[in-house]
């Protein structure tokens, strides 16, 4: 029997209510999300938020948010990548809790609106993640940060657009990333882990949902062994920034994102793992219902995170 939070029950009682997902198409998912009626919810103080379009592949743009926190600066950064199984999700779905990052976390944190499936297919979104990473790093002073101390972070398929721009930047020679935070992750397009079996339906992302996403994300069978797409596959995981890696007890990307940190530590890398027990994919973003918990993982890796400002400190000194 599942262990869930008196919250998560109450969530995926409300998530029940809906049309399963995977019955759909993706515009028809998209529009059933913009229907919803909004849902007001406290949000962090901040010094400003701000949008600017930046460029990126075939002269095309996309839109970034950016959230700078009380003080003076120049402040470290965040560069937050979305969830929503590349096809759904934007800058609204994450917005509370970029602003919660930003606040206790003093980064200014740049919010990431790539382009999504299937109309860009991969390797889009990846290109649009890493071009986004690029234009943060060149243009720190003109938003207050720090290029010196910048962390990628994201949760689901944000998660796993974090874990491969790391990938891409180790192998570019840049930007320098000091760390990542990856919040239940995507590593793997198999969906034949034991969190997958034990929680394929009734827990918010059903395997059905996340082989709909995943199915709208590639282009054929071999992209699932990209390491790209599937990073957990990726032959060398050594030189890459310190990870804290959060996973949701009674979630289907639990496994996955536990074997990615133990492959990471088995490269070297300094890893940080926590299980939030109790609870479901999908509670980052979702601050009308699970805010304490939130701010309870937001504390966990602000902890991580000063420890990157100090080493970083100490190197500049």
């Amino acid at each position: 029997m599942a262990n869930l939070d008196p919250q998560a029950k109450a969530y995926l009682e409300m998530f029940s209510q809906m049309p399963l997902m995977q019955s759909l198409d993706a515009q028809t998912v998209r529009e059933m999300f913009a229907l919803a009626p909004p849902v007001e919810v406290e949000l962090a103080s901040l010094a400003k938020v701000e949008e600017r379009m930046i460029p990126v592949a075939d002269d095309a743009e996309i839109k970034v948010r950016i959230y700078t926190p009380e003080g003076q600066g120049p402040f470290p950064l965040f560069v937050y990548y979305h969830g929503g199984g590349w096809v759904i999700g934007d800058l609204e779905t994450a917005d509370a809790s970029c602003r919660m990052i930003a606040n206790r976390t003093g980064r200014v944190v740049v919010s990431v609106d790539y382009r999504l499936s299937p109309e860009y297919k991969f390797p889009i979104p990846v290109e649009d993640s890493y071009a986004a990473l690029q234009w943060v790093s060149e243009n720190a002073p003109s938003i207050n940060g720090n290029a010196s101390n910048l962390v990628v972070g994201g949760d689901s398929e944000g998660g796993n657009l974090s874990a491969v721009v790391s990938l891409i930047s180790k192998e570019k020679n840049g930007p320098d990333i000091s760390g990542q935070v990856l919040i239940y992750p995507v590593t793997a397009l198999g969906y034949d882990t034991k969190s997958y079996q034990e929680f394929q339906q009734g827990f918010g992302l059903d395997r059905d949902l996340m082989i709909w996403f995943g199915n709208y994300y590639i282009n054929n069978e071999e992209d699932t062994k990209n390491k790209y797409v599937a990073t957990l596959l990726a032959e060398d995981l050594s030189n890459l920034p310190p990870a804290f890696i959060l996973t949701a007890e009674n979630d289907v990307l639990r496994d996955e994102g536990l074997a990615y940190a133990e492959r990471l530590k088995q490269a070297g890398v300094k890893v940080e793992t926590i299980i939030e027990t109790g609870l479901v994919h999908g509670y980052f973003t979702n601050m009308a219902v699970f805010p304490e918990r939130i701010k309870g993982s937001i504390n966990r890796f602000a902890k991580f995170l000063s420890e990157i400002d100090q080493k970083v400190s100490s190197v500049n000194s």
